[in-house]
C-alpha cells in the first residue's frame, strides 16, 4: 500500500477566508506538519490548487502558501471544485503506485469533499485528516468528517499521522 497526502488549495486567499472550527492558519500549520512527515517517509506529498476559469489574471494570494512546496511535490492546478476533473492527477498517482489518498486542505466540504468523491469512484483508499481541514460553518464540517467521511474511509487528526 502506498499513501499519497492530498493538500487542498492551500493558498493564501483561501487561507484567509473565515473557516471554522479551525482557522485557515491552524489548517494551515497542520498541512505542514503532514507533509513534512510524508516527505520524511518518502510518501508522496500532492499539492492542489485552484485557478478561476475565464479570468485573465488570477486574484491575489492564488499561489501555494509560502513554505508549503519542496522539491519533488506534486504541484496540480485545478480548474473545477475537485482536483481530478481534467487535471492528470489520477495518472500522476497511478505513475507513483498510490492507491490511498490521506487528504487535508481548504475547504472540507467543498475542494476535500469534491476530491474525495472522485477519488472513492476511481478505487482509492481514503483517510481523511478532520483537525487539518476546515469549513465555511463549523456545523458543515462536523457533518462531512462524522457523517460523510466514514461513509468513504477512516478519519484520523494530524498526531496519527506526525
Amino acid at each position: 500500500m502506498t499513501s499519497a497526502l492530498i493538500l487542498i488549495d492551500l493558498m493564501p486567499r483561501i487561507i484567509g477566508m473565515p473557516v471554522a472550527p479551525h482557522s485557515g492558519e491552524e489548517v494551515l500549520a497542520r498541512c505542514l506538519r503532514l507533509a513534512e512527515a510524508f516527505r520524511a517517509n518518502g510518501r508522496p506529498v500532492v499539492l492542489v490548487r485552484v485557478d478561476r476559469p475565464g479570468v485573465a489574471e488570477q486574484p491575489p494570494g492564488s499561489g501555494f502558501a509560502d513554505g508549503l512546496v519542496r522539491p519533488g511535490d506534486v504541484q496540480i492546478v485545478k480548474h473545477t471544485v475537485g482536483a481530478f476533473h481534467d487535471t492528470g492527477l489520477d495518472d500522476r498517482l497511478r505513475g507513483l503506485g498510490v492507491d490511498t489518498l490521506v487528504l487535508a486542505g481548504l475547504v472540507t466540504t467543498m475542494g476535500v469533499e469534491s476530491t474525495a468523491r472522485a477519488a472513492s469512484d476511481l478505487g482509492y483508499e481514503l483517510e481523511f485528516v478532520a483537525d487539518a481541514m476546515s469549513g465555511f460553518a463549523a456545523d458543515e464540517h462536523a457533518f462531512a468528517v462524522e457523517r460523510t467521511f466514514p461513509r468513504f474511509g477512516d478519519v484520523h487528526n494530524t498526531a496519527d499521522y506526525t
